[in-house]
């Protein structure tokens, strides 16, 4: 087993909340309307609190963002390679900030009070707070918003077809990454030891059958990890463990349910139409759910059976519990 059953459990619930948390936002922000231009009935959303999403749909949304992670890779490879630890704060600051805007947005958004300068404000705050004071609380918990942020601008540009393309695009990704070429295990070790990790993080250590959670999150200096190499500080006696989960492997099964569940809602209203819209929602995001259980499971059976001290690619193992779920979805609804 990969980690004590303590640091798991801690894992896949912090893993359980990002996805029924994005679900449920993209649900709360999903409506049925009309397309203007095929005249048919269409799940449509809002614009976010950052503006309004790209124009692209199917095949242009699949290359739009392989085009995005191909860069944002590049960046990050580029920018641990020279051990520039605060160029990598800022970026992922910015980042952060953005998509905690929008998920906070989404949250606020029925509030009489409310205008998204608000959730800008509050998003801010957090993200000054997670990048520069961090904690495990405060950093997973803005990771769950942050995901569900993503999904809310992702999600509404592609369908189910397409969202499954770009889940075994980057699962083979993943295993190349990983197995091959250890590019992600790179930019894995390179932001860990930044404090600064994009993804699930649970720092803890272990003596006999003890295991101590560490509140804050190890601070190594930007001039050590170039020093010494963060694989060589993590392994040090004086800095914990950690277990981490990436925010690929948060984000891209999220994207996919969060399709099958529009599918869903557009499937049910077009047979039900007289039903009020929140029961419908309602019974899609109950069905949909069922890959997240699936999902889990398969993450679960990862944690279970890894070996200490090797890193695996989460992607392939996500993807065929989404894939399960999915066809159980198919056969019941």
């Amino acid at each position: 087993m990969k980690h004590n059953w303590t640091v798991t459990s801690m894992l896949i619930a912090f893993f359980i909340l990002a996805q029924l948390t994005g679900l449920w936002l993209i649900n709360h922000e999903s409506s049925i309307g009309l397309d203007s231009k095929t005249n048919s009935t269409v799940v449509k959303f809002s614009d976010t609190a950052v503006g309004a999403r790209p124009e692209t749909s199917g095949s242009g949304s699949l290359i739009y963002v392989l085009i995005a992670i191909a860069i944002g890779t590049g960046l990050v490879l580029l920018i641990a390679r020279f051990g520039k630890t605060n160029i990598w704060k800022i970026w992922f600051f910015l980042a952060v900030w953005m998509a905690l805007s929008v998920s906070i947005g989404a949250v606020l958004a029925a509030k009489i009070w409310f205008n998204y300068d608000i959730a800008i404000t509050i998003a801010l705050i957090l993200s000054v707070w997670k990048v520069f004071r961090p904690n495990i609380f405060v950093h997973n918990a803005t990771e769950v918003l942050m995901y569900a942020g993503i999904a809310l601008i992702i999600v509404p540009l592609f369908d189910v077809t397409w969202a499954l393309i770009l889940l075994i695009i980057i699962s083979g990704y993943d295993m190349y990454a990983v197995w091959k070429s250890k590019h992600m295990i790179k930019m894995a070790e390179f932001q860990t030891n930044s404090r600064v990790f994009a993804g699930l993080m649970v720092p803890y250590s272990q003596k006999d059958d003890k295991v101590k959670i560490y509140a804050s999150i190890p601070d190594v200096s930007s001039k050590e990890v170039v020093r010494k190499g963060p694989a060589k500080i993590r392994a040090g006696k004086t800095s914990p463990k950690n277990a981490i989960l990436g925010g690929g492997d948060i984000a891209f099964p999220l994207i996919f349910i969060g399709t099958v569940m529009n599918g869903m809602l557009l499937k049910i209203y077009n047979a039900n139409p007289q039903v009020a819209l929140s029961a419908l929602k309602l019974a899609a995001f109950l069905q949909s759910s069922i890959i997240i259980a699936t999902a889990t499971i398969s993450l679960t059976l990862l944690f279970v059976y890894a070996k200490k001290g090797k890193f695996y690619p989460a992607m392939p193992f996500l993807t065929a519990g989404c894939l399960v779920g999915w066809a159980i979805t198919l056969l019941l609804f």
